[in-house]
C-alpha cells in the first residue's frame, strides 16, 4: 500500500512546525536573558558580594581570646568578630539590636528584660540560650572584666532566665547607663558550656574560642598570624560576605605601613599622623575617622600611689608642671589630638567639665615643688629615680616623658615590654612606679572613666584602677551618677569627680589622639553604622574588587557556569523536541 500525501495536510503541519520552533526558539532565548539578567543585577559594583578575605594588620598577638575577662583591645579587635553581645551601637552611641532583638526598661530604671534572637548558635552547633547569658555575666563579667565588674558590680542584684529567650538583669538601684555597657567588648556571650565548672583563666577555650559572631576561629600562629574563616550559620541572614579575615602581626607601625602601600596589607589600623599625611594623598586607598565615637580614648600616664615619692601630692603636682602636654600633640601626634584636661574625653560633651584645674608647663614651678617636698637633687643632679613600664608600641611617648621629667631631676628608667606582660607587671605584680595606658572612656563616664577611680576597682585587675587611687567622695559621686536617670544631673555628679580627681591627680592625662584607619576602596561595607566600627566591620565587610581571595569571585563564577548549564540544558532539551517533531513530519 503505498503512502498518500496531502498537501493541505502537508502545509498545515509544517505551519505547525514552523510554529513550534519559534515558540521552543523564543523558551530559549527568554530562560537565556533571564538568566543574564539575574546574573548582572546580582554581580552590580553596588550588591555586596561573596566571597574573598582581608588582611588586617595587627601590632601583636592578642592576650587571649576570651574577651569576657579582660579589656585588652587587641583581644576584643579580634573576639568581636567571633562573639557576639546582646546589642551593639550605632554612631550615636543608641543600642541597635545583636543577641538581642527587642527589650523593656521599668520606668524606675531597676529592671532591664531583653528579648533573644532565637536559632542562634554558638559555633560548635550547640544553641545560644538565655543562660549562656547569665553565666557569662555571673562567672566572668563581674569578676574579671574591668569595665562591667566597675560599672554594675556593686549593684545588680540578680539575672533571672525565666525561658530560653528571656533574660532579666534587676539591680538594686536604677543604673542609667546599662543600654550602653551591652557591647561585644564589655558583654561577650559565651558558651556556658565550654566554661562550665573551669577556672576562665585558664579554659583551654581561651586560645580555641567558640563563640556565636560572624566568623569562627581557625588557626592561631603565634607571632605571625590568626585567621578566622566564615561562620556560614550566623543568626544574621545572608551575612557574613567575606570567607575569612587574617589579623597579620606587625609589630612596628613603619612595617604595617609598608606593607599597606605595597598591597600586602588592606586594612590599617591606628596609622601614624605622618602615615595618614602619605596615605592619604595614594589612589584605592580610604581613610577614615570615624567608627571611633564608641572608644574616646584618654592617653594616660599611671603613677604608682602605694609608692614613695608618688604618694606625696606635692610630687605629682610638681610632674604634672614638668610635662609638656603640647609636646605630644604637636611633635608625636603631628596634630591628630588634643591635650587632655582629665580622665573623661571631650568628646564625651555632655559629661565633659572643660573648667578643671589646668597644670601649665612650668619647669620653675616644678622645681620648686619639688625642692619644698624635701626631694633635693644630689651630686649626679638626680632628686629620685623612677621604673618606667611600658610596651613597644608606646616607647615613643616613654621617651619623652622621661625626657621632660629629667629636666627637673626626675631620671626614668625605661623598662619595655611585650604588652602582655607589661599589662602583668603594672596591673598583676603592681612593680612599677610610673606605667602608660589608652583608657577608653566607652560611651558613658560609669563604664570607661570609673574602672580607674573608684576604690572598689583596685586589685589585679587588667585595665582597673591601677593608680591604687582612694577617694570616698570620688567613690560616692560615681555611684550617685550610675543611679541617676536625668542626664543633666548626672552630668553634674560627673563634673564634681572630675573637679575633684583633677586636683588630686592620681593619673597624669597626656592627651586625646585623634585616630584614624586606612583601606583598600575595593572593601565595602567597613564603616557604615558602628561606634565601634574596627570591632564590628566584619559582618558588613565585602569585597568589590574579587581581590584576596583563594578563590577570587568563586561564588560569583560557581553561580555563572551554574545558570550557563541551565540555559544549556534548555537549549538541548528544545533542540530534542524539535528533531523528534520534524521525524514525526517526515
Amino acid at each position: 500500500m503505498s503512502k498518500r500525501y496531502d498537501r493541505g495536510a502537508l502545509a498545515t503541519n509544517d505551519s505547525r512546525f514552523k510554529l513550534m520552533a519559534m515558540l521552543k526558539a523564543k523558551i530559549v532565548f527568554t530562560n537565556l536573558f533571564l538568566v543574564l539578567t539575574i546574573f548582572s543585577v546580582s554581580g552590580r559594583a553596588d550588591a555586596p558580594q561573596y566571597g574573598g578575605s582581608i588582611i588586617v594588620a595587627v601590632s601583636a598577638d592578642p592576650g587571649g581570646l576570651n574577651p569576657a575577662i579582660t579589656t585588652q583591645g587587641g583581644v576584643h579587635l579580634v573576639c568581636g568578630s567571633i562573639f557576639s553581645g546582646l546589642v551593639a551601637h550605632d554612631f550615636d552611641l543608641n543600642p541597635v539590636p545583636d543577641v538581642a532583638e527587642s527589650w523593656e526598661v521599668s520606668p524606675d530604671g531597676r529592671t532591664y528584660t531583653f528579648h533573644l534572637a532565637r536559632d542562634i548558635e554558638f559555633h560548635d552547633g550547640v544553641a545560644l540560650t538565655s543562660e549562656d547569658v547569665r553565666f557569662t555575666f555571673e562567672e566572668m563579667l563581674l569578676k574579671y572584666h574591668s569595665r562591667t565588674r566597675s560599672s554594675i558590680g556593686d549593684n545588680l542584684r540578680r539575672i533571672l532566665t525565666p525561658d530560653a529567650h528571656t533574660v532579666v538583669f534587676e539591680f538594686e538601684r536604677p543604673y542609667a547607663a546599662f543600654l550602653q555597657l551591652l557591647d561585644v567588648t564589655n558583654a561577650p556571650v559565651m558558651p556556658k558550656h565550654l566554661y562550665e565548672g573551669s577556672d576562665p583563666l585558664t579554659n583551654p577555650h581561651n586560645t580555641n574560642p567558640v563563640g556565636s559572631g560572624p566568623f569562627k576561629f581557625q588557626e592561631w600562629v603565634k607571632g605571625d598570624h590568626l585567621t578566622l574563616a566564615r561562620n556560614e550559620n550566623y543568626f544574621k541572614q545572608g551575612k557574613p560576605y567575606l570567607d575569612r579575615i587574617v589579623y597579620k602581626v606587625m609589630p612596628s607601625a613603619a612595617m604595617a605601613a609598608i606593607a599597606f602601600e605595597k598591597g600586602e596589607v588592606d586594612y590599617f589600623l591606628n596609622p601614624s599622623p605622618l602615615d595618614v599625611g602619605r596615605l592619604k594623598n595614594m589612589a584605592g586607598v580610604v581613610i577614615t575617622d570615624k567608627g571611633r565615637e564608641g572608644f574616646a580614648t584618654v592617653e594616660t600616664l599611671i603613677p604608682n600611689l602605694t609608692h614613695a615619692p608618688l604618694s606625696d601630692l606635692r610630687v605629682r603636682r610638681a610632674m604634672a608642671h614638668a610635662i609638656d602636654k603640647d609636646f605630644f600633640v604637636d611633635k608625636l601626634m603631628f596634630g591628630m589630638g588634643v591635650p587632655a584636661t582629665g580622665p573623661v574625653s571631650h568628646m564625651l560633651g555632655w559629661a565633659y567639665n572643660p573648667n578643671v584645674e589646668k597644670y601649665q608647663t612650668d619647669i620653675a614651678l616644678a622645681n620648686r615643688l619639688l625642692d619644698e617636698a624635701g626631694y633635693g637633687r644630689g651630686a649626679d643632679g638626680v632628686r629620685f629615680r623612677l621604673k618606667f613600664v611600658h610596651a613597644s608600641t608606646f616607647a615613643k611617648v616613654a621617651e619623652a616623658v622621661r625626657d621632660q621629667l629629667g629636666q627637673v631631676g626626675i631620671a626614668v628608667d625605661l623598662q619595655m615590654m611585650e604588652f602582655s606582660a607589661a599589662v602583668d607587671e603594672v596591673y598583676i605584680k603592681k612593680d612599677f612606679d610610673l606605667a602608660f595606658a589608652f583608657y577608653e572612656n566607652g560611651p558613658d563616664p560609669d563604664i570607661g572613666v570609673k574602672r580607674t577611680l573608684v576604690s572598689s576597682n583596685i586589685g589585679p585587675i587588667p585595665f582597673s584602677n591601677g593608680a591604687g587611687y582612694r577617694n570616698p567622695r570620688v567613690d560616692e559621686l560615681f555611684a550617685l551618677a550610675a543611679s541617676e536617670q536625668d542626664r543633666q544631673k548626672r552630668a553634674e555628679y560627673y563634673f564634681e569627680a572630675q573637679a575633684i580627681v583633677v586636683r588630686d591627680l592620681p593619673y597624669f592625662w597626656l592627651y586625646e589622639p585623634k585616630t584614624a584607619a586606612a583601606y583598600r576602596d575595593g572593601l565595602k561595607g567597613m564603616y557604615e553604622w558602628s561606634a565601634k566600627s574596627n570591632i564590628y566591620f566584619a559582618q558588613d565587610a565585602w569585597r568589590a574588587d574579587g581581590g584576596r581571595s583563594n578563590h577570587a569571585g568563586s561564588s560569583t563564577r560557581r553561580g555563572l557556569y551554574l545558570l550557563l548549564a541551565l540555559v544549556g540544558l534548555v537549549s538541548l532539551v528544545a533542540v530534542v523536541i524539535l528533531i523528534r517533531a520534524r521525524r514525526r513530519r517526515v
